[in-house]
């Protein structure tokens, strides 16, 4: 596949995927959606590669999912389409990355909104710096059910969680770091560096020892019930396509209905 909307290095054993739509803030086309999905299967079988680092080029990792694309080509989807849609390129694309058998690291600044927030948080570690925030104001914005992948109180918390969806309010990457959904918090100019320097050393370590202890580390969460959770939650926000809210939003423009002070004025950009 010939990547236009992501970039791929390789340096030595860790593997760079760049989210590569700087303009648009890195908002998820399907394109890119496709492309990064198809990038982490390379990166899965590649005996070269040890660690994955998920980025965004430019001054945002990424604004979400893009609603002028979703505007354009999926706002009168039936239920059955929208659910076929959304259960392959939202829920199981994240869940892939979830599972992927090795270490894999979100390197995170500015924006990470709603789909570029499942993203991040689908990764085993966070590296944020200074300026990034997060966010997920779906529920104010366009009256859905939260994001489609609901991983938000596995990584912040039940009281947080509730918080940052009953208020679409953002999470900063100080707070992100004392509530412990990020690993570190570095300064603007050195989160590349530190965020290579995390991923080489933990390619040093044997990858069929990391690998089993991600198992056993994503298999505890399993035991708690993330993997059912985060399935029930899909087909409610499923549900709430149906709401009057997200109906007005979508009658509307879905690109007109994001929350200025929490998108980066993405409503300049359609992204969600």
């Amino acid at each position: 596949m010939p990547y236009t909307t992501i970039e791929i290095e390789q340096r030595d054993a860790v593997r760079r995927v760049w989210l590569a739509r700087e303009s648009a803030r890195n908002a998820q086309s399907q394109r890119m959606l496709d492309e990064l999905d198809h990038a982490m299967s390379e990166a899965a079988t590649d005996d070269s590669v040890r660690v994955v680092v998920i980025g965004g080029r430019g001054a945002h990792f990424s604004a979400g999912h893009d609603l002028k694309e979703a505007q354009e080509k999926r706002a009168n989807f039936t239920v059955e389409e929208r659910w076929a849609y959304e259960s392959e390129r939202y829920f199981n694309y994240c869940m892939r990355i979830w599972d992927f058998p090795k270490p894999t690291i979100a390197q995170v600044q500015g924006a990470c909104v709603s789909g570029g927030f499942m993203i991040a948080n689908m990764c085993d570690l966070v590296v944020a710096s200074e300026s990034a925030y997060f966010s997920d104001p779906v529920g104010h914005s366009l009256g859905a059910a939260a994001t489609e992948v609901l991983i938000h109180p596995w990584v912040m918390g039940l009281r947080k969680a509730k918080e940052m969806l009953f208020t679409g309010d953002r999470i900063d990457a100080a707070e992100a770091l004392r509530i412990g959904m990020v690993n570190r918090v570095v300064a603007e100019g050195e989160l590349e560096a530190q965020t290579d320097a995390l991923a080489a050393r933990i390619a040093k370590a044997p990858p069929f020892g990391l690998h089993l202890i991600k198992r056993s580390l994503n298999r505890t969460l399993d035991a708690q019930g993330l993997r059912s959770a985060l399935s029930a939650h899909f087909d409610t926000h499923q549900l709430s396509h149906l709401g009057e809210g997200f109906l007005r939003a979508r009658d509307a423009g879905l690109a007109k209905a994001i929350v200025k002070n929490v998108a980066v004025d993405a409503d300049k950009q359609g992204t969600r």
